[in-house]
């Protein structure tokens, strides 16, 4: 399918509704080229250092942290209405145990600025290098957040990646 070049701001209340609504699908590499994908609920696109940037979480435990954690790239693609199955799947399975791109039957197409892949079936993909990097800190977090968000611990890793590329459906 073909793809056009877009800025990062266009259609990004359709990004920010599909992720409060369905989810998005974070997108990763690891050092042996092994690509992942993983269901994100929280996330935001935005301008820091001048830059456009997507910032995400990602959990130490998770499997997608050690492949942002070895090649400081991720990709953010935004599926259709009709993916709220694969958005499931790609959220409750471990990428340390199935191909998640063979379970979702999901096509796996080549970035132009990162390793991370593009999934053919989604809408839009920011490609991402990551900038920045801390750890949520426990100690500053509401005590309400902290009961909600983290009853286990398993604090979150933010990762700010400078948005390098912007594209959609044509």
């Amino acid at each position: 399918m073909e793809r056009k070049e877009i800025t990062f701001t266009d259609n990004v209340d359709q990004t920010l509704k599909m992720m409060k609504d369905h989810g998005l699908l974070l997108t990763s590499v690891g050092a042996d080229g092994r690509p992942n994908v993983m269901t994100i609920g929280w996330g935001n696109p935005g301008v820091i250092w001048s830059r456009p940037v997507f910032v995400v979480l990602v959990r130490p435990s998770r499997f997608t942290f050690q492949n942002i954690e070895a090649t400081g790239e991720f990709v953010v693609s935004v599926p259709t209405d009709g993916m709220h199955d694969v958005c499931m799947y790609c959220g409750t399975e471990s990428g340390r145990d199935t191909d998640k791109f063979a379970g979702g039957d999901l096509t796996v197409v080549e970035a132009e600025t990162v390793r991370a892949p593009l999934i053919g079936q989604c809408v839009r993909h920011y490609e991402c290098k990551v900038v920045h990097r801390n750890d949520v800190a426990d100690a500053a977090l509401s005590p309400e957040i902290r009961a909600e968000a983290y009853p286990q611990g398993d604090l979150h890793r933010i990762y700010y990646g400078q948005i390098l590329r912007v594209t959609e459906r044509a």
